[in-house]
C-alpha cells in the first residue's frame, strides 16, 4: 500500500484552552461578587428581614415557640419573593408621614 502524501492536520486554536478557562473563572468570580448588590437593589434582603420578623411575631402569638419558628421561615420566604418582585417592577417601598419627637427621633405613621 502507498502512504498518504497529503495528511490532514488539525487546526490550532488562536487562544489556548488554559487562557479560555482562566477567563471563564474570572467572569464567574465577578458574577458571584455582583449577586449581593443585585439582591439589595431589588429589595430581596429587606423583604426577607421584614417578612421573617413579622412572621415570627405573629406565629409566636398564635402558636408559641413552634409557631414563631415556622412563621419566621415562611415569612422570610414570602417577604423575599415580594421584595424581589417589587424591586424588579420598580414599586417603591413603604412611605410614611411622621414627625420628630422632642428627643429628635423620627416617628412614622402611615397615611
Amino acid at each position: 500500500m502507498a502512504k498518504n502524501e497529503g495528511a490532514v492536520t488539525a487546526a490550532r486554536h488562536a487562544v489556548e484552552i488554559g487562557t479560555m478557562r482562566g477567563l471563564a473563572v474570572l467572569a464567574s468570580a465577578l458574577a458571584l461578587l455582583a449577586i449581593p448588590q443585585f439582591a439589595h437593589a431589588q429589595g430581596l434582603v429587606g423583604g426577607m428581614e421584614r417578612g421573617a420578623a413579622q412572621g415570627s411575631y405573629d406565629g409566636g402569638r398564635a402558636a408559641g415557640p413552634v409557631g414563631a419558628a415556622v412563621g419566621g421561615a415562611v415569612g422570610a420566604g414570602v417577604g423575599g419573593a415580594v421584595g424581589a418582585v417589587d424591586g424588579i417592577l420598580g414599586i417603591p417601598g413603604p412611605r410614611c408621614r411622621g414627625y420628630y419627637n422632642r428627643y429628635g427621633h423620627w416617628r412614622c405613621y402611615r397615611y
